[in-house]
């Protein structure tokens, strides 16, 4: 029984958990985010007590009757909520009255842990804008005078020897570094929108882990673990390519000379849905891209997509940025998980429309 004030559609797009009660506090119905939530199937949960299922750390006996009393929605914030088999965890909760389903209550639930990340998330990619917005100004202005140093360092080099020399070969050497940096944080602002169509994520990876294997991580072992039955994806092909290739480059950075293993993974699972300007929309195309590293720095994890961001010496920070502006332009998603030993890094996708698919080549 979905609440009749929702469609079909809105209620299993809901990105947070939710749960229809009936006058005597029995779940009616609940939506696959509370599915994923509670770890058990809506057959198992509709015609249970709620307090069978939640454990909510509020008195909601007197705040259901206050809504159902009142007509009125009601909020609860910072409360723990668990199930008994798995962890507390803090959430914010929201209950309201159906007013077409007379006696019935929603409860809807926001784990401050997901609420929190998306307010990062979002913070992130404003700060990121404002700063490439004024990289890529100073980079215009430095470029012409770095060429002259350049080329004045060049020429005296011709006339020099010895010590001297080699003074005027570092002095050429940084200046082309620094070029190449500038140049990397120009892109950022000449990367064009995605000319999105349906892919193949398998096709795209194939091609990224055949260049790591003959270049930066010829060392490295590289383990796919791929899900064959796959639907496509829609993204711009060459821009995820350089999505994957990054990674994979970062996952061999992070081994060192030394070497290890890759591990790139895919699969589906739907319980990702992130809230766009048209709604909600669903990411259930996952790739990880797993290395047996150190793990990144605790004090730059919570970071490590912002731009100048970096865990290595002399690294530019600007890889990981990149990565984070084109999934998050082609409407993803992409999360890490690290500790040493294991770091994954996770791309979620969406799905090709099904009128597009036929156009996969």
């Amino acid at each position: 029984m979905k609440p009749v004030v929702f469609g079909e559609a809105i209620w299993t797009s809901l990105p947070v958990p939710a749960f229809l009660l009936d006058p005597g506090d029995v779940i009616a119905e609940v939506n696959p985010a509370a599915e994923s939530f509670l770890n058990a199937s809506a057959r198992s949960l509709r015609g249970a007590p709620v307090f069978d299922k939640l454990m909510i750390d509020a008195p909601l006996d007197d705040a259901f009757r206050r809504v159902r009393s009142d007509q009125a929605s009601l909020s609860i914030n910072d409360v723990d909520v668990g199930t008994g088999d798995l962890k507390p965890q803090q959430c914010n909760v929201q209950i309201a009255p159906m007013n077409a389903m007379p006696g019935f209550v929603l409860i809807l639930m926001e784990p401050r842990q997901l609420a929190d990340r998306l307010g990062r998330a979002q913070s992130a990619k404003s700060a990121a804008k404002s700063a490439i917005g004024m990289a890529e100004m100073l980079a215009h202005e430095i470029k012409n005078p770095l060429a002259g140093i350049t080329g004045a360092a060049q020429l005296l080099s011709m006339n020099l020897g010895g010590e001297d020399q080699e003074m005027t070969d570092l002095i050429v050497a940084e200046a082309r570094r620094i070029l190449a940096l500038l140049e990397q944080v120009e892109q950022f602002g000449n990367l064009r929108p995605p000319a999105c169509r349906a892919w193949n994520v398998h096709d795209l990876l194939e091609r990224a882990r055949k260049t790591a294997s003959i270049g930066f991580a010829a060392n490295m072992k590289i383990v796919e673990e791929y899900d064959p039955s796959l639907p496509p994806t829609w993204v711009d092909g060459d821009q995820l390519l350089q999505v994957f290739q990054n990674l994979m480059k970062n996952a061999a950075e992070a081994a060192g000379k030394e070497g290890g293993e890759i591990r790139i993974r895919t699969f589906y699972e739907t319980s990702l849905r992130l809230r766009r300007k048209d709604g909600t929309a669903a990411l259930p195309l996952h790739v990880e891209v797993i290395d047996d590293g150190p793990g990144l720095p605790p004090e730059i994890a919570s970071n490590v997509f912002e731009p100048f961001v970096s865990g290595r010496e002399n690294g530019t920070g600007l890889g990981l940025a990149l990565v984070s502006k084109i999934i998050a332009d082609h409407d993803g998603w992409i999360s890490v998980d690290s500790v040493p030993g294991r770091t994954v890094f996770r791309v979620s996708l969406p799905l090709a429309p099904k009128e597009t698919v036929n156009e996969e080549d």
